[in-house]
C-alpha cells in the first residue's frame, strides 16, 4: 500500500505489475480490495487501485459532495501519480471517469466504463437519499440491512450475501465517503453527464452485465451513442456486481480492451 497526499486528502492506493500505467476506480460502498479478481488478470501494467474520497483508508477531507469534486481527485491522481494513464471506472467511478475524461486536457488516455450510467433517475436519487438518512441518524443496523438487501440485488449467481455485505460495511468505514459519493450521485439528477459526453475526445469502452437491474443496457446505450469513440461490451452471467458473479470473464475482457487499445 501507498499514500499520496493531494490537496485536502491522502489517498491510499495499491500499486502493482509494471507498464503502461492503469487507474481502477472501485464502486459505492466499496473499496480497493473490490478489484482483487480482476486485478489477477491486468499483467503486463502498472495498475493502480485506489481508495476514493473516503472510502477505504482514503481521508474524507473537505468533501463537496459533487462529482467535480471526485474527478478533480481522480485528476490530481493523475498529475502527481502516474501522469497520462489508461482508467477503468465501476459503477461510481465510472461516472468520476466519464467527468474527468471531458474535461480539458484531461491526462485519461482510455477509459472503460463498467455498469455506469450518465444519468440519475428519481428513484434512484430517493433511493440515495435514503441511504444518507439512515448514516446521518447513525443507523447502522437499518443501512446494514439496505445494504444487504441492495448486493442481493446486485448478484445473480450464488453467493454468500452475509459475507459480502460484511466486507462492503468495512470499506464504508464512519460512512462520511458514501455519504458524500451519495450526493454526488443525487447531483448527477440535476446536471446530468450527458451534455458532456460528446466533449469526450479519448477512447472509450462501455462494459454492461446481462443482468444488471441497477444499469440496465439503455444506461449503456445513452453513453455509447453520444460518445464519438465508444464501444459496447457485455458480461453474461452476471448483475451489478461483474467481480463477484463473473470475476474471470469480467477481469479477461478488461484485460483485451486495455491491451487493445494500447496497441492502437
Amino acid at each position: 500500500m501507498s499514500t499520496v497526499e493531494l490537496g485536502d486528502i491522502v489517498v491510499n492506493y495499491r500499486r502493482s505489475g509494471s507498464g503502461q500505467p492503469v487507474v481502477l476506480l472501485h464502486g459505492l460502498a466499496e473499496d480497493l480490495r473490490s478489484w482483487d479478481s480482476a486485478s489477477a488478470h491486468l499483467g503486463g501494467f502498472a495498475v493502480h487501485a485506489v481508495d476514493l474520497r473516503g472510502h477505504g483508508r482514503t481521508t474524507s477531507g473537505e468533501a463537496a459532495g459533487t462529482l467535480s469534486q471526485l474527478a478533480e481527485d481522480l485528476s490530481a491522481f493523475l498529475r502527481v501519480v502516474t501522469g497520462p494513464a489508461a482508467v477503468v471506472g465501476y459503477s461510481l467511478g465510472g461516472a468520476i471517469g466519464l467527468k474527468a475524461a471531458s474535461t480539458p486536457g484531461t491526462l485519461i488516455g482510455h477509459l472503460i466504463a463498467v455498469a455506469t450510467s450518465s444519468v440519475v433517475g428519481s428513484a434512484a436519487a430517493e433511493f440515495f437519499a435514503g441511504r444518507i438518512a439512515q448514516l446521518e441518524a447513525r443507523d447502522r443496523d437499518g443501512f446494514a440491512a439496505g445494504l444487504r438487501d441492495d448486493t442481493a440485488r446486485q448478484v445473480v449467481t450464488e453467493a454468500d450475501i452475509d459475507a459480502l455485505t460484511s466486507k462492503r460495511m468495512n470499506a464504508v468505514g464512519d460512512g462520511r465517503g458514501y455519504i458524500n459519493a451519495a450526493r454526488a450521485m443525487i447531483g448527477i439528477r440535476s446536471e446530468p453527464l450527458n451534455p458532456r459526453l460528446r466533449q469526450i475526445e479519448v477512447p472509450v469502452d462501455v462494459i454492461g452485465a446481462a443482468g444488471d437491474v441497477f444499469c440496465p443496457r439503455r444506461a449503456a446505450d445513452t453513453i455509447v451513442d453520444n460518445v464519438d469513440d465508444c464501444r459496447y461490451h457485455e458480461v453474461a452471467g452476471a448483475g451489478h456486481l461483474l467481480s463477484v458473479d463473473q470475476p474471470d470473464a469480467y477481469g479477461k475482457l478488461l484485460a483485451q480492451l486495455l491491451h487493445e487499445r494500447c496497441t492502437q
